[in-house]
């Protein structure tokens, strides 16, 4: 009885001793590779701000304050944009120091693949400049074309409030054609821009200023 007791000791003090060495070992993991995927992300992010407005020679960040959050997620919610979230807010500055436009980041939470984050930058006038991808996970093949440029470029150089997609082949100014087959993933792209546009309406009208 009493060997049986001492090995259950010794099999817990074990078991204690390998789940410490093992903690310690993620633990270490973690710290060495914590900043080079923190470095990999900024560069990331960068390229992404640069991809959207390239003629911009600076970018500045905006104080999203609590009241501009408010104002941004009760505007978005009213427009039936409940699943979209305005991340981070970038100002376009030129050569000259002259404010060019804004870049919108983006997170939808519609894609089939989960969360889709992105940039969308506008200038001063409302015309898309462009949108660039952080995040996209969808099926290959399908939803993942939304990151094939044939499909982005198709918001390049619109200037209306909001974006809409069509299944039969886009014939005004605010449609482009849907993905053949992922209707979902469009409709969570679409739906980013269109996210982005009314953040830019509410930002160059002085929102909570």
């Amino acid at each position: 009885m009493k060997k049986q007791q001492d090995n259950i000791v010794k099999n817990t003090l074990f078991l204690l001793m390998l789940t410490l060495i093992l903690g310690a070992i993620l633990g270490s993991v973690y710290y060495v590779t914590k900043e080079p995927i923190a470095r990999q992300d900024q560069i990331k992010h960068d390229a992404a701000l640069v991809d959207v407005f390239s003629d911009a020679a600076e970018f500045q960040a905006v104080e999203i304050t609590e009241d501009l959050a408010t104002e941004l997620r009760n505007s978005l919610d009213g427009a039936g944009l409940a699943k979209q979230t305005i991340d981070e807010i970038n100002t376009a500055v030129d050569a000259s120091g002259a404010e060019i436009g804004h870049i919108y980041s983006v997170t939808s939470s519609e894609g089939y693949g989960g969360d889709i984050q992105f940039t969308v930058g506008i200038d001063n006038e409302g015309t898309i400049k462009g949108i660039s991808y952080l995040k996209i996970e969808e099926t290959a093949g399908l939803g993942m074309r939304a990151a094939n440029d044939e499909f982005k470029s198709q918001f390049v150089g619109k200037q209306v409030p909001e974006v809409k997609y069509s299944k039969t082949g886009a014939s005004a100014d605010d449609e482009i054609d849907a993905l053949s087959g992922s209707t979902v993933t469009t409709n969570a792209v679409v739906n980013g821009v269109n996210a982005g546009l009314l953040a830019n309406q509410i930002v160059m009208e002085g929102g909570a200023s």
